[in-house]
């Protein structure tokens, strides 16, 4: 499945995506990492929002 969702991101003419990754500290002091796929002109954004 991922193969297929690569393949069709990269189709010229379409929208350019990035994965965010983010670190976030849970109540237990911890760390687990966020991934999202967000348009490249929205990068700045979701990373503003914290």
């Amino acid at each position: 499945m991922a193969k297929k969702v690569v393949a069709t991101l990269k189709q010229s003419g379409g929208a350019k995506f990035a994965k965010v990754i983010r670190a976030v500290k849970n109540e237990g002091g911890s760390y687990s990492f966020k991934e999202e796929m967000v348009p490249e002109a929205e990068v700045k954004n979701v990373l503003a929002k914290g």
